[in-house]
């Protein structure tokens, strides 16, 4: 079982950036597909960005396509998300997932562990 732990989340103004890691421990990573959600406040937990198991294919959600970054580096066993012109809607616990597939997916049901989140608040 992977077990998955983020950082890097804070509070920066709007237009600022932040990266969050996820770190994995665990029995094969390199093979999982990786995930970013996001809850905020009332809300459901959305897709943020995934990325394959070589990081050759990813995907984002339209809300943070061209400001967001998904990326990962199986020999340190960590994925990233680099977040950058970070506007108010994007405040939210953010949470990294691991897929129980190599590919790229979107649906929350396709993967099966996560993380405990890293909340991240940007103000106007």
């Amino acid at each position: 079982q992977v077990q998955l732990v983020e950082s890097g989340g804070g509070l920066v103004q709007a237009g600022g950036s932040l990266r969050l890691s996820c770190a994995a421990s665990g029995r094969k990573f390199s093979d999982k597909a990786m995930g970013w959600f996001r809850q905020a406040p009332g809300k459901e937990r959305e897709f943020v960005a995934a990325i394959s198991w070589s990081g050759g294919s990813t995907s984002y959600a339209d809300s943070v396509k061209g400001r967001f970054t998904a990326s990962r580096d199986n020999a340190k066993n960590t994925v990233y998300l680099q977040m950058n012109s970070l506007k108010p809607e994007d405040t939210a616990v953010y949470y990294c997932a691991s897929s129980y597939v190599g590919w790229v997916v979107r649906h929350i049901g396709e993967y099966d562990t996560w993380g405990h989140g890293t909340q991240v608040t940007v103000s106007s």
